[in-house]
């Protein structure tokens, strides 16, 4: 038997929620990707409902601030689940956008639309209701204030812009000293702006999460300390449901 085959026939009992929050491009996908695959939980990046929204709204013209028309948007945007229990692939107007919504255009776009309160306000009980279940770690930029407050684990992950802007640009091979990565940092700094000054939902840390700061780390360092955190709360029972 294989070490993962064992971590997941162990955890398999566990139910717990966990929310992963952090800004953009601090790992929550891929590093909570990774755990859930350990642990046997389900993976949900609800960063890519936003996504999805905001590539519709680009496509169809539809500006922030048109609320009444970007609304019933939410409506036409759904998570798929993968063969291994992941929320990873999205589609939107019954299309397959999963590659389209990780684009630049998004990435400088998303940000203005998911601070519009009644977008945000549509999609939340999609979120609450994926988790319902629990057995789920969630990542977002929300989760353990606003979404799933009373989740049994919150862990925030913690990244510079310039670390953030390096793993990006590194993601889309680009030279690290080029104006396109110049210009990815840049972004990552005024998207960090728009979410944390946003009025509705804010990016900030839960005051019960637990902080892992990823600066230096590699992804498998990273990917043992939420494991570490996570199985921390198994041995104790649970979280904070129920409390």
């Amino acid at each position: 038997m294989s070490s993962d085959q064992s971590t997941d026939q162990t955890a398999a009992g566990h139910r717990l929620v966990v929310a992963v929050d952090g800004p953009s491009s601090s790992g929550k996908s891929t590093v909570g990707a990774e755990v859930a695959r350990r642990l046997g939980y389900r993976f949900c990046d609800t960063g890519l409902l936003y996504r999805a929204v905001a590539w519709l709204a680009v496509e169809r013209g539809i500006a922030p601030d048109q609320t009444s028309a970007l609304v019933p948007l939410a409506g036409e945007v759904q998570l798929v689940v993968d063969k291994r229990g992941r929320l990873r692939h999205v589609e939107a107007a019954g299309r397959d956008v999963t590659v389209e919504v990780r684009g630049p255009a998004v990435d400088r776009a998303v940000s203005d639309y998911s601070k519009v309160p009644e977008l945000r306000a549509a999609l939340v009980p999609r979120q609450r209701a994926l988790a319902a279940d629990g057995g789920i770690i969630m990542a977002g930029r929300d989760i353990g204030t606003v979404i799933l407050p009373n989740a049994d684990v919150k862990i925030y992950l913690h990244a510079s812009p310039e670390e953030r802007a390096r793993r990006r640009a590194a993601q889309r091979k680009l030279a690290a000293d080029g104006a396109a990565a110049s210009g990815i940092l840049e972004d990552m700094r005024r998207r960090d702006t728009i979410d944390s000054e946003r009025e509705t939902a804010p990016l900030r840390s839960a005051e019960d999460a637990i902080v892992v700061k990823t600066d230096g780390n590699t992804f498998k360092q990273t990917v043992a300390a939420v494991i570490r955190t996570i199985r921390e709360a198994e041995a104790a029972g649970g979280g904070n449901r129920g409390r």
